[in-house]
């Protein structure tokens, strides 16, 4: 069974191992805990995954960001991330949410389940009416993913679609 759980202390060795091989940046999806040790996880990494999603000590510019782990059963698939609200920054850059997929998870249907998870928990926390996701051009999956849940593309440039999905036509229930 397919599950979001908000990072947390109680599931911090599974979020460990998954974080720690999440590359440091793909498709325009960033970790800057790549490769880390266990206690620079537990000292820093999920103390301030933990904060963000509070609003604390966030770096200037900096929105609240709750940081979510896709389950399947026991064993975390992907990770998926909502920015409470978009500023200026966001407005043009990666928008409200992004996600990453295992590797060896992908082409199974998680990231559409995943998002339309994620889309539920983003309508109760994002004030605007629609939701803003940013894709390259070079990954076909994910704006599959996105149009698959509502998305439609709002504008593009030359290396990335930019998609909109409105709060009202979230599905509730799964469309896999």
């Amino acid at each position: 069974m397919l599950y979001l759980k908000e990072a947390n202390l109680q599931d911090a060795k599974a979020e460990y191992e998954f974080v720690r091989e999440l590359p440091a940046d793909e498709n325009g999806f960033t970790n800057r805990w790549h490769g880390c040790d266990w206690d620079t996880f537990m000292e820093k990494a999920l103390p301030e995954m933990l904060d963000y999603a509070m609003g604390k000590n966030l770096p200037e510019g900096f929105v609240p960001e709750t940081f979510y782990f896709l389950w399947n059963d026991d064993v975390i698939v992907g990770e998926f991330r909502i920015r409470h609200y978009l500023c200026d920054s966001l407005r043009t850059g990666a928008g409200h949410i992004g996600y990453y997929i295992g590797k060896e998870f992908r082409g199974k249907g998680y990231a559409k389940e995943g998002l339309r998870l994620t889309l539920l928990k983003a309508k109760e926390i994002v004030p605007e009416e629609e939701i803003y996701l940013r894709v390259n051009k070079n990954n076909p999956a994910s704006l599959r993913v996105q149009l698959h849940n509502g998305g439609y593309i709002e504008g593009e440039d030359e290396d990335k679609y930019y998609v909109r999905i409105r709060k009202d036509g979230i599905a509730e229930e799964g469309m896999l």
